[in-house]
């Protein structure tokens, strides 16, 4: 029940969406939910508008419902009206196994967010976007994976924000298996426990910081941080840097990654850059690694190590810990990753 207290204790509670009207500027393109109104409604009318280039201002509250972002709203920023985002939750409880009302199946990974966008050219600030479906809640289901968001319009931009839930918090995927959609998240909160941020996007993690949750298993490791499932065409797969990594669980119960080669693309070589990082102890220093199936062997995957410090990042069995030269480092930087794409880095 962990989740459920850290979200309805930001703003006073919990605020149920409604339909409520969202007020909009036609001049500045510009609309405002506040407590009672709906993102997604909110969304649906710039889309109705003609998509490109608004600004959805949502101000603090809870705000239980599920937002689409589709393709036809490009350029779409979607911010937190104040610069905490504790203060703006977007938050819902869908989980893989859950079945969904019409009877129609289940929702599935992707289909589990509460979240989810393929907008060309999104930016999102200063809110939270979180899944709260508890394991525990629900031993009748085994489909335990709950997403707070998927993404996979390419420029997709992410500043202060916070991603979370447990399995599978952050799906950075890309719109299509022939696309190398970029992501460049900088200065967010992630956290979660199973193969929390994964998929198939470029993406870039910039002074963000990773946090491993405890788990009430016998079992190690009780998670890794990263699942990349990069495409074997794509250079760049996942960069994280200059962040940090932190636990609430034991020392040496997390690993930082495994590979994920999804069914549907076994050509997958995935790639994960973690450089520059401070690494706690909740990390496994000597195996940091290990497979998602004995098929495809991490050592075989595109996993490097750079620059980085702390009890996770000791370096007591080489072997398991590749590290990138000098001068390969300098292929993995923002720059090479999201090519002729500058982010806004307004403070």
């Amino acid at each position: 029940m962990r989740r459920r207290t850290l979200l309805t204790g930001f703003a006073g509670g919990l605020i149920a969406a409604g339909t409520g009207p969202a007020f909009a500027s036609a001049a500045r393109r510009v609309r405002h939910v506040r407590p009672g109104g709906s993102v997604q409604a909110a969304v649906d009318a710039v889309v109705a508008a003609g998509g490109a280039g608004w600004t959805v201002v949502v101000h603090p509250g809870t705000y239980r419902e599920v937002v689409n972002i589709p393709a036809q709203a490009a350029e779409l920023t979607i911010r937190g009206a104040t610069r905490d985002p504790r203060d703006t939750v977007i938050v819902y409880d869908n989980a893989n196994g859950t079945r969904k009302p019409d009877g129609s199946g289940t929702y599935g990974t992707a289909g589990s967010a509460t979240f989810t966008s393929a907008a060309p050219g999104l930016t999102v600030r200063d809110l939270t976007l979180a899944n709260d479906w508890l394991r525990a809640d629900h031993p009748e289901i085994t489909g335990t994976q709950a997403v707070a968001a998927y993404v996979t319009g390419d420029r997709s931009q992410f500043t202060r924000v916070r991603f979370l839930a447990h399995q599978d918090t952050l799906f950075a995927d890309t719109t299509a298996l022939t696309a190398f959609d970029r992501h460049y998240y900088r200065d967010c909160y992630i956290e979660g426990d199973v193969d929390f941020v994964f998929g198939r996007a470029r993406a870039v993690f910039e002074r963000c910081h990773f946090h491993t949750l405890d788990r009430d298993v016998a079992f190690k490791p009780e998670g890794m941080v990263f699942a990349p499932a990069t495409a074997r065409a794509n250079p760049y797969g996942f960069l994280a840097v200059r962040g940090l990594v932190t636990s609430g669980a034991e020392d040496g119960a997390y690993r930082i990654a495994r590979p994920w080669v999804p069914s549907y693309e076994t050509t997958a070589w995935p790639s994960l850059v973690v450089r520059d990082t401070w690494l706690g102890p909740g990390i496994d220093a000597v195996t940091p690694y290990i497979n998602m199936r004995d098929a495809y062997p991490w050592q075989t995957m595109r996993f490097r190590e750079y620059g980085n410090s702390g009890p996770g990042a000791v370096t007591s069995v080489p072997e398991n810990r590749p590290q990138l030269t000098a001068a390969e480092a300098h292929e993995h930087t923002r720059r090479t990753y999201l090519g002729d794409w500058c982010p806004d880095e307004r403070p």
